[in-house]
């Protein structure tokens, strides 16, 4: 496989041969100091000295040549000198500006401890400072100034083979609102999982920034902003900004390159999924994404309700992009189990800024309107409750505390196993914490959140693990699976499918202990489950391009997962035989 590493037809480039399954052998053109200096290719002090010399690096390193698990070791104790997570986070994202292998070696050494780090909840407050966070670029940044030359931009990233792309345009980024440029924390934090998670190559991974000006005042007034100081734009010049960004990433890396839709507001990322999903291969991860991991914590939970989807009634606070998500997904998962769409659909309840939305209430999106049933009017969430008496409660609008102690309380009086899930992020946001949950109901709720929170100790000396109801349980093992088998178009299946996938991982150890996802140490194994179980849906409805069909899905994942073992450096070195490279001479 060859890359270019700077530029179409550069002269520096890597090839990679592969010897065996853990191993690959390097060529590489790159000498000396920009060896060190290159996050794909430095190795650090694990270099040989046969490496050294070949690569013209020997003098540029202590003498000693030590192991990558002795690195490891290193950066664990170095990570442990850290003071807060912020600063946690500063350290691991300047490890990966250094050396990418161990960076990822070092992620997925302990992935429970490490991913709150990089990404949900402390990845928002890196979003918050991402003006000092900066330190250097790890993806494009395109402005809405730059109209016309998208394609341009495109050629001056580095690597030309690239699989993912994360956006955002920053308008929503959490639940922490417009943060602009400083939303570029989330593209990189995505993609970081792709490879923690899954093995996506990080080489055909690329984040992108959609910057068209912020609406937040603290940030124009901020000297440290690293975005356009001006209002945001958008109207013709935003769609027309974001049709060519579609078109240039299509036309430079080809029609089955996965573009993932991020943190974008309310509006534009229902229109811009309906705009898109047809015409690209392309997703929205707060829309698809959470509303796969809430239905697969829905399915887990209905092992101990005993019951069907159909026989709950589900209430939502919130009725944005995550809460919509999670309800048409319900709907498609009720129908499956033979429930036709409109009865599906009368399941469902929500609760927007405005209360509940009911039929004939006025100026509601086309989205809600399918959640919109004949009802007298009801301001707020613990009326709700007492009056629908609903057997789920799933909070999606941002709005820290909203399960206040009587609600929960009210669900428990109602339901033996009230389904609560606060699924809101960060953890600032979240509707209640497990605690709280567990303690108010008893120990009857079965809970998820969207952020994490430590065991819960019960007064009955009972240990029980919250769920936490991860977007990253699905997005990076629909992304490989999209990938693996050249997918152009998702379907909405598709997200049940993954909803089904990770459901099924769930034992019954783990319901027992309160969970309702598999444990995230597991979470590499469930991705590239859910990862086989796409493809094979793909090809079977003939949906993949990829060309023949592999009679083994599993093998064709397991292909194309990325190793953080270190790779080994060689020269493309041979000889010719003997009577070929013979010196002529002559007598003078």
């Amino acid at each position: 496989m060859a890359k270019c590493a700077i530029g179409e037809g550069a002269p520096n480039w890597e090839l990679q041969k592969k010897m065996d399954k853990s191993k690959s052998l390097v060529y590489t053109r790159r000498r000396g100091y920009d060896i060190t200096r290159n996050p794909h290719l430095n190795k650090g002090m694990a270099f040989t000295v046969e490496e050294r010399l070949q690569l013209g690096i020997h003098g540029l390193l202590p003498p000693s040549v030590i192991s990558q698990d002795v690195q490891v070791l290193r950066v664990l104790r170095n990570y442990e000198m850290t003071k807060d997570d912020f600063e946690r986070y500063i350290f691991l994202m300047a490890l990966q500006d250094r050396n990418e292998k161990l960076f990822y070696k070092v992620l997925t050494s302990d992935i429970e401890r490490f991913m709150p780090i990089v990404y949900t909840p402390t990845v928002g407050l890196a979003c918050q400072q991402y003006g000092l966070a900066f330190r250097r670029p790890r993806g494009l940044f395109i402005t809405i100034h730059d109209r016309g030359h998208i394609a341009t931009i495109l050629k001056s990233w580095p690597e030309t083979d690239i699989r993912a792309i994360v956006v955002t345009d920053g308008e929503r980024i959490l639940g922490l609102g417009d943060l602009g440029s400083y939303g570029m924390g989330i593209p990189v934090g995505k993609l970081a999982l792709y490879t923690a998670c899954v093995g996506v190559n990080p080489q055909q991974c690329l984040p992108v920034m959609l910057d068209v000006g912020t609406n937040n005042e603290e940030l124009l007034k901020d000297p440290l902003y690293i975005g356009l100081r001006h209002k945001r734009m958008g109207g013709q010049a935003y769609d027309d900004l974001v049709e060519e960004f579609m078109q240039a990433v299509t036309e430079r890396y080809g029609q089955n390159c996965l573009i993932q839709f991020e943190d974008f507001g309310n509006t534009n990322a229902f229109r811009l999924l309906n705009k898109y999903r047809n015409r690209y291969c392309t997703f929205n991860d707060d829309i698809q994404g959470t509303a796969a991991v809430a239905v697969a914590g829905l399915l887990s939970a209905l092992r101990i309700t005993k019951n069907k989807l159909s026989d709950h009634t589900l209430l939502f606070q919130g009725a944005g992009e995550a809460a919509l998500g999670i309800a048409k997904l319900a709907v498609l998962a009720m129908e499956k189990e033979g429930t036709t769409r409109q009865q599906a659909a009368c399941k469902i309840w929500m609760i927007d800024s405005k209360g509940l939305i009911v039929k004939g209430r006025a100026n509601l999106t086309e989205e809600k309107l399918l959640f919109a049933h004949p009802h007298a009017e009801v301001k707020n969430l613990a009326d709700a409750v007492k009056i629908l008496k609903p057997t789920a409660l799933i909070g999606a609008a941002a709005i820290g505390g909203a399960f206040t102690e009587q609600i929960l309380k009210d669900m428990a009086c109602l339901n033996k196993h009230p389904i609560i899930f606060a699924l809101s992020n960060p953890t600032s946001k979240a509707e209640c914490t497990a605690e709280q949950c567990y303690y108010l109901t008893e120990g009857q709720a079965i809970f998820a959140s969207g952020s994490p929170f430590k065991p819960v100790t019960m007064p009955d000396g009972r240990v029980i693990y919250p769920g936490q109801g991860n977007n990253t349980y699905v997005f990076p093992g629909v992304g490989l699976g999209v990938i693996a088998c050249g997918m152009r178009h998702i379907d909405e299946t598709t997200f049940l499918i993954a909803a089904e996938a990770l459901a099924e991982q769930v034992l019954d150890k783990h319901l027992a202990e309160g969970r309702l996802y598999p444990p995230l140490s597991t979470i590499q194994t469930v991705s590239s489950t859910m990862a086989v179980k796409i493809a094979e849906y793909a090809f079977k409805n003939g949906m993949a391009s990829v060309y023949p069909e592999p009679e083994d899905k599993r093998s064709l994942i397991n292909s194309l997962i990325y190793s953080t073992d270190y790779d080994d450096f060689v020269l493309d070195a041979y000889t010719w035989p003997e009577e070929a490279s013979r010196i002529q001479t002559v007598k003078i």
